[in-house]
């Protein structure tokens, strides 16, 4: 087999010798690492997806291969999660930095009499390399089924969408590091993959699911609260998304996103923009040049969605909160303030993923104790009611309604006021939503009252 960087005396690639690549590698602080959850969880999913006995994540040195994840094994310390190289396929995808898949490989001549096919049974191979965002691959996902197998496109497609969740979770460890970020911000992106499930539908319901909070992280001086309500009937995939994490030290970014359309493409979209901005977030305090950044890496990417999505940055100030929103072709956000008058904050822009140049402004805003911001997708603002419902036709519960709604609420807490929300659109659809809803809400504190 030919390797662009052709090969080692020992007939491995040479890439593995490649100084930038060892580097990378070391940047990325994963050798000789113990098991995470964040990474066992995606390994025993790519392990029920394609129905394979054995699944495994490993970083691949000069010499050695390192195992980071292969839940069919007990840990058995560092010393012993490692072999040399040349002793398994881990490095196939590396030395090609792409998908290496072996139907038969006690057959194919790339892998036959290979020293691995005994020891870890092999009978089909697929695998796709960790990349670092400067594009070296240091490491590989990989299942191994123990008989041949012609390996199914949604396969292939799930364990590639599993690597690139794997190499946005290293790299963006890698870059909050350099910002001097806390890396807890960083692992509650992929803590939540879900049970082993068993087609592609549900496999990308997974995923989108693994990228909301189960919890938001605690914003000191702030109350934070946010829901997700889930359309009714089967689980289609959509593209909702919202998140909150610390940037840069003092400033908070709260976003919130709807990927156009449903399915695997969605999710795939969903991944994307989540990791993206991310990472960018700990960068820029603009939210209209991450946004315009997200935009980029849709068309580099070739992303088959579009989407919408309403970002902000904030920070805690002596007389409350100061901060900047942008809208890129989502609903404006809406602040309540403390005596309960609602009003609209953003500048109308262009949706992401659809022109190469996009036309995003910042707005500033302020908010003082008592005022509450909540961002929402617009299934909170085209509820519609269940056609099946007996009585008159009622209007749909639009951004009208939204905003008489959170007027309603003068008093409440960010929590209380986002259930508030969600029993009105429950009632107005009368249990049947037609489409997602996603809620996040920010609120200042009232001052306490004078003695």
């Amino acid at each position: 087999m030919r390797y662009p960087e052709g090969v080692r005396a020992d007939g491995l690639p040479a890439v593995l010798s490649d100084p930038g690549r060892l580097a990378a590698l070391g940047a990325s602080g994963q050798v000789g690492s113990a098991p995470e959850r964040v990474f066992d969880d995606l390994t025993r999913l790519a392990a029920a997806v394609t129905g394979c006995g054995i699944a495994a994540l490993t970083f691949v040195a000069e010499d050695r291969t390192y195992w980071k994840s292969v839940p069919h094994l007990p840990y058995g310390g560092p010393e012993l999660w490692q072999n040399a190289v040349a002793d398994s396929f881990c490095y196939f995808p590396v030395g090609t930095n792409g998908p290496f898949v072996v139907e038969d490989a006690g057959e194919d001549p790339r892998t036959a009499g290979h020293p691995a096919l005994a020891p870890w049974g092999v009978g089909a191979w697929a695998g796709f390399p960790i990349v670092t965002s400067d594009g070296q691959a240091i490491g590989s996902m990989c299942v191994i089924d123990a008989e041949p197998r012609i390996w199914k496109q949604g396969e292939l497609e799930a364990l590639a969408i599993l690597a690139r969740a794997v190499s946005s979770e290293v790299n963006l460890r890698v870059s909050l590091t350099a910002t001097r970020t806390a890396l807890d911000d960083a692992r509650d992106a992929l803590e939540r993959a879900q049970h082993a499930l068993t087609n592609s539908s549900e496999l990308a319901r997974s995923l989108q699911d693994s990228l909301l909070p189960p919890a938001l992280r605690p914003v000191p001086g702030l109350e934070v609260a946010a829901r997700y309500l889930p359309a009714s009937g089967d689980a289609a995939v959509v593209g909702d998304f919202y998140d909150l994490f610390q940037g840069r030290t003092g400033w908070w970014t709260a976003v919130m996103g709807d990927v156009c359309g449903k399915g695997t493409d969605a999710a795939k979209v969903t991944a994307l923009a989540r990791y993206t901005m991310r990472a960018d977030a700990g960068e820029h305090l603009s939210p209209a040049e991450v946004l315009d950044r997200l935009n980029t890496a849709m068309h580099a990417q070739r992303a088959p969605r579009f989407l919408t999505a309403v970002q902000t940055t904030f920070r805690t100030t002596p007389a409350g909160l100061s901060g900047r929103l942008c809208l890129a072709g989502h609903p404006p956000a809406l602040i309540r303030r403390a005596d309960g008058r609602v009003q609209q904050v953003g500048t109308s822009g262009t949706l992401l993923g659809v022109f190469p140049a996009v036309r995003l402004s910042d707005v500033r805003f302020r908010m003082a104790p008592g005022d509450l911001l909540l961002l929402y997708t617009d299934g909170a603002c085209e509820a519609r009611p269940d056609p099946a419902a007996p009585g008159p036709h009622r209007p749909m519960f639009d951004e009208a309604a939204l905003a008489r709604t959170l007027a309603e609420t003068p008093g409440l807490d960010a929590d209380a006021t986002t259930q508030h929300i969600a029993a009105a659109l429950a009632a107005h659809h009368g249990g049947f939503a037609s489409d997602d809803t996603a809620l996040l809400a920010v609120r200042v504190p009232p001052a306490p009252a004078a003695a």
